[in-house]
């Protein structure tokens, strides 16, 4: 089956026909733009076998785990990693390089912007350019300082529906829990108090998959590291994406419809990049 028709069947299995196909009408249009503006990404399609195997060899670093005065700190990873390990390593995986406001990175307060105290966009791409590039998409959880959460609490319509809320009086005793820390944060909103889950502390408010909006917006993210040069994309905390009230929240079978459909999206738009979950 084509990657279209992969697409079109988990949107159906994710949300339903009605719904599924409304989705594919605003995801089609993305994709070929997407394709138009990328089209080097299609020219050449490599096997599985090319694009990772036991030659391939990555540094997993944080934007600032190497600095020098003056200099952006992701020129001097640069800097260092042609100096000093052109001959050792063939690609690098930036940990969250992105305005965050706790959790070493992994509560990103905007997914397209990077962090002004490591560098720019520029930086990255030039990382790329020199050794294959590996980014995080914190896809479960975003900061509570973002611009979306803060819409959500000043009742913006557009973000009503992209955090989870939930009646405390519910049982949850079955989610798993990866930190012991409540489940539930309650935050004032224009409309009142309302609990917000949250699965790894009251700073990274989770994102709502049951809305079609939460899904093709995260799908542009994963698009903007592809066209900033990201070979390899790894999906954190992927995991506990998709949540239903009574079930454990681990590894529903819609978190992995959607780790499917992204990856259909990438054979249609850029199918030598690689997809990485953390699982």
């Amino acid at each position: 089956m084509s990657p279209e028709g992969r697409i079109q069947d988990l949107l159906t299995f994710i949300y339903g026909a009605e719904l599924g196909e409304q989705t594919w009408q605003q995801l089609e249009p993305r994709l070929a733009e997407f394709s138009a503006q990328n089209p080097e990404l299609t020219a050449e399609v490599r096997t599985r076998g090319q694009l990772l195997d036991q030659r391939d060899a990555i540094l997993i670093t944080y934007g600032d785990q190497f600095s020098e005065p003056v200099q952006p700190p992701l020129q001097t990873l640069k800097t260092f990693m042609s100096r000093d390990l052109e001959n050792t390593l063939n690609g690098v995986h930036i940990l969250p390089c992105f305005p965050y406001s706790s959790d070493d990175g992994f509560s990103v307060i905007d997914y397209l912007t990077v962090d002004p105290a490591l560098g720019t966009w520029e930086d990255v791409r030039a990382l790329g350019d020199d050794f294959r590039l590996m980014l995080d998409a914190v896809v479960n959880h975003i900061s509570r300082h973002s611009a979306w959460f803060q819409g959500f609490l000043d009742g913006d319509p557009k973000y009503a529906d992209y955090f989870i809320v939930v009646d405390p009086a519910e049982d949850l005793s079955e989610v798993v829990r990866p930190r012991a820390l409540p489940l539930l944060t309650p935050v004032a909103t224009v409309q009142g108090v309302k609990h917000v889950w949250t699965t790894f502390s009251d700073d990274q408010i989770d994102l709502n998959y049951d809305n079609p909006a939460v899904l093709l917006a995260m799908t542009d993210v994963l698009l903007a590291y592809v066209a900033a040069g990201a070979q390899l994309i790894r999906l954190d905390a992927i995991a506990f994406m998709w949540k239903v009230v009574g079930s454990s929240c681990l590894h529903l079978p819609r978190t992995h419809a959607v780790v499917k459909l992204w990856r259909a999206v990438l054979d249609q738009v850029a199918p030598n990049v690689l997809l990485i979950t953390e699982t």
